[in-house]
């Protein structure tokens, strides 16, 4: 097995079991100690994991609650968002995802006639003084900690819909470990979005470059246009330029 695939495997053992000792990370991977201590320590290094006697345990605090995450760098939040509506039109159909940059969407184009399927309660919520915006929740499962719906019965409600326009949001993103995402729970209906849209907006602020999350839901290269607030870094902007991707900035 290649050392990123049992890194892999080993994020999501650690997740299922909560708590693990060394030792059976050890028996269950079949390495060496040394090894399991090489392949936790990127996961630790970034938050996804934490230390505990013995062994390693989920970092619960790397999923910081919806309300808490909203005012983290909001100026660049609404930069972003700004950017992204002026690819909005009039008779769109649109998907708008459960991040905290998607929210910010809603002030840019509160006068267009669209129609908007969205499991992003806050955006419900926002949306709602504007009657040109026609919203379709997807349903399903609260999830609390994301203010969003999540479940088997959003992903078959999105599975009807012919999206022209997705804007999504994620933890972070690297190009090796692709668009990633903190809430196991939303993975899939990320994914089914990135699917089923014509076309894919990744919004993301500066901060959320070279960074992973517990679970990837697609490739960069499954991405039409990445929207930031800053030119990122020339490794972005050669793979922005191989895979065909357009890069939006101020």
């Amino acid at each position: 097995m290649i050392k990123t695939q049992r890194i892999n495997q080993l994020k999501e053992y650690v997740f299922e079991q909560g708590t693990v000792s060394l030792d059976e990370l050890v028996e269950h991977f079949g390495v060496s100690k040394n090894t399991i201590r090489r392949d936790i320590e990127p996961l630790i290094e970034s938050g996804i994991l934490k230390k505990v006697y013995g062994g390693v345990s989920v970092n619960h605090s790397t999923l910081v609650v919806f309300n808490e995450r909203k005012d983290m760098n909001l100026t660049k939040k609404q930069e972003v968002a700004r950017l992204a509506a002026e690819f909005i039109e009039d008779g769109d159909v649109i998907f708008v995802d459960s991040g905290t940059t998607t929210l910010e969407l809603v002030h840019f184009i509160k006068n267009k006639q669209l129609t908007i399927v969205t499991n992003n309660f806050d955006f419900m919520q926002e949306a709602k003084p504007f009657p040109t915006l026609t919203i379709f929740s997807t349903g399903g499962m609260f999830e609390r900690t994301t203010n969003s719906f999540v479940g088997f019965q959003s992903i078959e409600f999105l599975q009807k819909y012919n999206i022209n326009k997705a804007f999504i949001s994620t933890s972070g993103i690297s190009i090796t470990n692709g668009v990633t995402n903190a809430s196991p729970l939303e993975t899939e209906i990320k994914s089914t979005v990135v699917k089923k849209s014509m076309q894919v907006f990744l919004m993301l602020d500066d901060s959320k470059f070279d960074k992973y999350a517990l679970t990837t839901y697609c490739s960069l290269s499954d991405i039409d246009y990445i929207v930031t607030n800053s030119k990122p870094g020339d490794i972005y902007l050669q793979y922005a330029m191989e895979q065909h991707i357009t890069l939006v900035t101020p």
